[in-house]
């Protein structure tokens, strides 16, 4: 029998989002506090607070503006005690002044820690460690023009010559005869940052004529607006505007995707990291970091927009100039979208390529299949020579071999594939990091 009375769960629920108005505005201290990135911190950061407050037995989240643009405040009620958590996002690298003078428990930042900030933490904490570097997400670095705009596809450097204003009118790339609008993120920006470091690199800067902007979203908002732009902004702010393909000195042309994006095949994707300060991080943000590298929390990331890092089973489709040999030895094989890449050296896998160790068994789990569906196929980034490739490529594929045997995975199948079939050459350090890699393919069912 129920005797309850008419109307007492929704004076429950009344009275308690009074309670909530009422405390807000009194509080001052935030359970979890998050800085940085405005890439991160504008829809996916609120939207893996509120999962994970839920995933804590938070049944309703209160979002609230706190009269500060780009701070959002997140309150969910656990154990009648609400839970208040602070999204500031003004660009990555406040968040690390934010962290190191301890007002942030989390620094979300859209590019990786610089030498300056490690030197900085370096008595608290080493932010290269597994315990303090997060990878919470994919993204891809879109160059992003107006709708209408005929052009496809751009080479890296000739966007840092747009970019750098040495290149001023459509007509010179084959578009219509009008001067080109810049448009990029600021200098507190891990975007910046990003293009800078990808793009421009040292050899270019930016023209002093650019629009700068501390929103992805207000910044592709404009460029589709106006049909003489271009601009740069995290592949999950491309709203209207038009995405161009993008490539990397002598290999193919890329858009960015679900492939390319994941496996950072695509010369301008990045990585997304949340920093928390190693052992000293409190309860409530390790529990929230794990949460976010969950099966649930990448679910959460692919729907905000960005790519997840959970392996799907996909059969690209391979370029003309791909080696009829490869072709054969994937053909009854369809690639994750997973890439194994490493840090020191050539073998020793980096702090994301750990995580994907157990994602791969995840996957394998889920799929019902064994060792013997899987193929590991190791590249090596440009060498000296053939027979030196080789053996890079073939030992990276050994390492990866050794570490799924360690997660119970043994005796996979795994091959070199030498400096063939590369995805960038002209980046620089970050193209040749991203040919040293490892692709995963699956038997197809």
């Amino acid at each position: 029998m129920n005797n309850r009375q008419p109307g007492g769960a929704l004076r429950h629920s009344f009275l308690w989002l009074l309670t909530i108005l009422f405390w807000l505005p009194l509080a001052q201290a935030n359970d979890l506090a998050i800085h940085g990135s405005n890439t991160v911190g504008a829809t996916l950061a609120p939207m893996l607070v509120e999962g994970f407050l839920n995933s804590q037995g938070d049944s309703r989240v209160i979002t609230h503006n706190n009269g500060t643009d780009n701070e959002t405040i997140l309150i969910g009620e656990h154990s009648d005690s609400p839970i208040r958590v602070l999204v500031a996002a003004h660009g990555s690298s406040t968040g690390f002044t934010a962290m190191n003078a301890s007002e942030a428990d989390i620094w979300a930042s859209s590019r990786p820690v610089k030498p300056s900030e490690l030197s900085q933490m370096a008595g608290r904490a080493d932010l290269t460690e597994l315990a303090s570097e997060h990878v919470i997400a994919i993204d891809g670095l879109a160059i992003l023009v107006h709708p209408s705009n005929p052009v496809n596809q751009l080479s890296i450097d000739t966007l840092a010559r747009i970019f750098a204003g040495q290149i001023n009118n459509w007509a010179e790339l084959g578009g219509r005869n009008q001067p080109i609008n810049l448009y990029a993120r600021d200098d507190r920006s891990g975007t910046w940052d990003t293009f800078k470091s990808l793009v421009l690199r040292r050899k270019f800067t930016l023209d002093v004529a650019a629009q700068r902007y501390e929103s992805n979203d207000q910044l592709s908002d404009d460029v589709s607006r106006d049909p003489a732009s271009i601009g740069f902004a995290g592949l999950a702010s491309a709203r209207n505007s038009k995405v161009l393909a993008i490539s990397d000195g002598d290999a193919p042309a890329l858009k960015p995707n679900q492939l390319t994006v994941a496996s950072e095949d695509y010369p301008l994707a990045r990585r997304l990291f949340m920093y928390t300060p190693g052992d000293q991080a409190t309860p409530l943000a390790k529990a929230f970091i794990e949460f976010a590298l969950s099966q649930e929390g990448q679910a959460i990331v692919s729907r905000s927009g960005f790519v997840s890092q959970n392996p799907i089973a996909v059969k690209p489709a391979l370029n003309d100039n791909t080696p009829a040999t490869f072709k054969t030895l994937t053909g009854n094989y369809q690639r994750l979208t997973v890439n194994f890449r490493f840090s020191e050296g050539r073998t020793r896998l980096d702090n994301k390529a750990q995580r994907d160790l157990a994602r791969v068994m995840t996957y394998l789990d889920g799929h019902n299949q064994s060792a013997d569906d899987v193929l590991l196929i190791g590249f090596a980034d440009a060498q000296s020579n053939e027979l030196r490739a080789q053996m890079i490529s073939e030992l990276r594929a050994l390492s990866v071999r050794k570490a799924l045997a360690g997660e119970g995975l043994r005796d996979v199948a795994y091959t070199g594939y030498g400096h063939y079939m590369p995805v960038g050459t002209a980046g620089g350090d970050s193209g040749r990091q991203r040919n040293g890699r490892v692709e995963v393919w699956v038997r197809t069912p």
